[in-house]
């Protein structure tokens, strides 16, 4: 393997997992919330978020874990924000610095962390969400409601 300049670390595919969640803000009313999961056996409060599934991409990861968790449907919000992402039509030479961007749906931040058992890391990649609407007109229990009955 080549030697990079850079500090870097490598993880092969068994000791590194990618989830996927968003801040999702319902703006149907004012002031607009922010959906949060409160965990009650820890009195810990969360944003949606879970294990990205082989083949799904990470938007559409983030989507399917916050209507699992929350029974609410949700779409990618268009934000303002700065990314070192290249736009669709930069110059293939363009520099390697964050640039504002327009109305765009890409994750606004990246969590790292150690797993539970400390084997790895966790990715969690956050998008910014709103409320669509609930399934089928009607309110689902999400994975969190199902948890809290127990």
């Amino acid at each position: 393997m080549a030697v990079s300049n850079f500090v870097t670390s490598q993880y092969s595919s068994e000791a590194f997992v990618e989830s996927c969640g968003a801040v999702v803000f319902d703006l149907s009313k004012e002031p607009a919330k922010v959906c949060l999961l409160h965990y009650l056996a820890l009195d810990e409060w969360y944003l949606a978020k879970g294990r990205r599934n082989c083949g799904e991409s990470r938007h559409e990861a983030a989507l399917r874990e916050v209507l699992e968790e929350t029974g609410v449907r949700c779409r990618l919000l268009p934000v303002d924000m700065p990314t070192r992402a290249p736009a669709p039509d930069d110059d293939a030479n363009a520099p390697d610095v964050a640039a504002a961007r327009r109305a765009i749906t890409e994750p606004f931040t990246l969590t790292i962390r150690s797993t539970d058992k400390g084997d790895g890391v966790k990715l969690i990649w956050w998008y910014v969400a709103t409320v669509e609407g609930r399934p089928d007109g009607e309110e689902k229990d999400g994975e969190g409601r199902r948890r809290r009955r127990r």
